[in-house]
């Protein structure tokens, strides 16, 4: 029934008619195009030395080859790469290689209004040894998170507590054998131990990162587990749905669902997803049905419908748009103002990667909304993959300048300044 007043959004609508429905202008609307706001916090050599940084990144073969670099100096160690890597990439990316190093960055960001998402960059690990260390790093950023009003999460990826051949195993086979069990035990018992020291804190929580689709069975059912155990006052625990798949809007509603059932609140952090060619390589290779959208405006839509249900129940689930994206960000942002919904609400949050799309980070945290950045650290060698991936990601499709690079030009040039 329609309430007094109230527009009624049909969560299949556009979002053109949405915000027609809504009665916002443009003119009321967040400016994402506002580099003076996005890099107000740079200084002109820091803008001189990205602008040149996302410059070489728009040169697809030179991506590709520093990408085979980077994976064999993994592997080899070598000295000289590291320090190319930590004086670029890195720093462009990644908050510092511990969590003392990371301050810095914290700071300047709070000072905008912006929150940091701790997200210690290791992943792909194989020893218990290893996993182990995972686990303690994790639990030492959550004591440092609650020391620091200014950062409230805590990222966790599975694939550094875990091995991805027993993820595998766990999300395709009907029975593991006793070793396999033996691990998974010792997977949820190092889940377990970062989540309940989250929950004894009285403002952190940890997200819990999707990876890929072949091991995500595995994860969700851990996640479900930690959520209904330590979900029930607030939103300790948060799974990441991956819009970009064909599965995941379904699997967000059944999610609310077995929320409601089980009385906890859902924690859901919204991404596209980062594994598409790898997705649909593995489809092909193996002859099943590609697990991805077909076309880029199927995942737009299956996000924004998937952000519209989560509005919609915003005391229920906790939302994290973890998008780069600016119309699903003026999505939200309008769907907040046209509830009513305080734009510091607990349950509501934009979030961007550190030394990405900081036009809509600055912008949002600006105009009174919760915003964050997540913000990596690490040893460069462990956080080498995660820095592949954010190379990758910025490269120009269509060999035009990148999104970032363009608005890094904008600013200099407001400035008077020549790269």
């Amino acid at each position: 029934m329609k309430k007094e007043g109230k527009p009624v959004i049909d969560l299949q609508q556009t979002d053109e008619q949405v915000r027609n429905i809504l009665g916002i202008s443009n003119e009321q609307r967040v400016d994402f195009k506002n580099s003076e706001i996005a890099f107000g916090d740079r200084s002109n050599k820091d803008l001189r030395k990205m602008a040149w940084l996302f410059g070489l990144m728009n040169k697809h073969w030179l991506v590709g080859l520093g990408s085979k670099i980077g994976l064999a100096a993994v592997k080899l160690r070598l000295p000289f790469v590291k320090t190319a890597v930590k004086n670029t990439i890195f720093e462009q990316f990644c908050g510092g290689t511990t969590l003392l190093n990371a301050q810095p960055t914290i700071d300047r960001l709070y000072k905008k209004n912006i929150l940091t998402i701790l997200d210690y960059g290791a992943e792909g690990k194989e020893t218990e040894e290893d996993f182990n260390l995972t686990m303690n790093e994790t639990i030492r950023a959550i004591e440092f998170a609650a020391t620091n009003k200014s950062a409230p999460m805590v990222s966790c990826k599975v694939t550094g507590l875990a091995r991805f051949d027993l993820l595998e195993a766990m999300s395709t086979k009907l029975s593991l054998s006793d070793d396999e069990r033996w691990e998974y035990k010792n997977v949820l018992k190092r889940l377990d131990a970062i989540c309940h020291k989250a929950a004894k804190t009285a403002d952190v929580s940890v997200l819990i990162d999707a990876e890929e689709s072949w091991i995500q069975p595995a994860i969700d059912h851990m996640v479900n587990l930690l959520m209904r155990r330590y979900n029930t006052k607030r939103a300790v625990v948060y799974n990441t749905f991956q819009m970009y798949r064909t599965d995941r809007l379904e699997f967000l509603t059944h999610s609310y669902d077995a929320a409601r059932k089980h009385q906890f609140i859902l924690g859901a952090k919204l991404v596209r997803g980062a594994y598409m060619e790898k997705e649909r390589a593995r489809a092909a290779e193996k002859g099943y049905a590609s697990p991805i959208n077909p076309s880029k405006e199927a995942t737009d839509d299956k996000y924004n419908t998937g952000l519209r249900f989560c509005l919609e129940h915003f005391e229920q689930i906790a939302t994290i748009n973890a998008s780069h994206n600016a119309n699903s960000c003026l999505l939200m942002a309008d769907l907040i103002r046209e509830k009513n919904i305080p734009r510091n609400h607990p349950h509501l949050m934009f979030c961007q990667l550190y030394g990405m799309s900081d036009n809509l980070t600055y912008n949002l945290a600006y105009h009174g909304y919760t915003s964050a950045k997540y913000v990596v650290y690490g040893s460069v060698w462990d956080v080498v993959p995660y820095l592949i991936r954010r190379a990758s990601e910025n490269t120009s499709v269509t060999g035009d300048m990148s999104r970032e690079y363009s608005l890094v030009m904008k600013e200099m040039k407001r400035r008077g300044l020549h790269a």
